[in-house]
């Protein structure tokens, strides 16, 4: 696994170790472990049923893991094994508390229809961290501007286009003020003229110095703004980089005829 020096002047924002996750019999985490640092942006790659959606899903146990160990910044989940073979947090105010640090943007938004786009953002923070409705709502506008949606923050999510909604579901992770972001393919449900205005969005939150894992099969993308680059095969990290490593100089036979199928030069 690649970890440069310049890692160790940095505060570990996520680590996960020895990952595993089945469902019954199959087994589609086999024992996954990473690290991300303060401001890494991770793309990870890999082929569909590789466990990259999986393993995003586990970390804040969206899906529960049937082995391994996940820290937040310096503050391990606890975990207790079920009669099913599946881990559960020992506590769920802990639990709770991790996923208010650990923002999740889906791929098809998950906004709440019958709330304005306003309401969307300011419901996690006033509701779960607690912050004065009013300057939740100074806050979210702050957001809407950011991504360019102030003007909608009135409408709902019904009458805005898909990239729209993406962005909207990005200002709502950022008002939890996370600590990791989390995109599961964020832009694989929308229409391709609708891809560069979600992207351009994730750009800028990679200059700020977010700390970002990504799943994603927009190849040019994940060249650009990663620092680190992991590729998923069969439930395992098959390689793991730079961007430069990963596209240019892959060890793996199979990365070699992943990247070769995407025509990366």
């Amino acid at each position: 696994m690649l970890e440069t020096a310049a890692n160790s002047t940095r505060p570990i924002a996520l680590e996960l170790q020895d990952l595993h996750k089945s469902f019954g019999s199959l087994a589609v985490l086999k024992g996954v472990s990473l690290t991300a640092y303060d401001g890494d942006v991770i793309s990870i790659l890999g082929s569909s049923g590789s466990g990259k959606s999986t393993l995003l899903r586990c970390i804040n146990l969206l899906e529960k893991p049937t082995q391994g160990h996940i820290s937040i910044g310096n503050e391990a989940l606890m975990l207790k094994p079920t009669k099913s073979g599946e881990m559960q947090a020992v506590d769920n105010k802990q639990l709770d508390s991790l996923r208010a640090r650990v923002g999740f943007v889906f791929q098809n938004f998950n906004l709440w229809p019958h709330k304005t786009i306003l309401q969307n953002i300011i419901e996690g923070p006033t509701q779960v961290l607690k912050i004065k409705k009013e300057q939740a709502i100074i806050d979210a506008e702050k957001l809407l501007d950011k991504v360019g949606l102030l003007d909608k923050k009135d409408a709902y999510p019904a009458n805005l286009s898909g990239g729209q909604r993406q962005r909207v579901a990005i200002a709502r992770a950022l008002a939890m003020q996370p600590r990791v972001l989390l995109f599961d393919e964020p832009t694989s449900a929308l229409d391709p003229e609708l891809v560069n205005e979600v992207l351009t969005v994730m750009r800028d939150l990679a200059e700020e110095g977010r700390t970002m894992l990504i799943v994603t099969h927009e190849m040019r993308f994940a060249r650009e703004v990663s620092n680190k680059v992991v590729f998923l095969h069969q439930g395992v990290i098959e390689e793991i980089g730079t961007p430069e490593q990963v596209f240019d100089n892959p060890t793996s036979e199979r990365v070699k005829e992943f990247m070769a199928s995407h025509n990366q030069n």
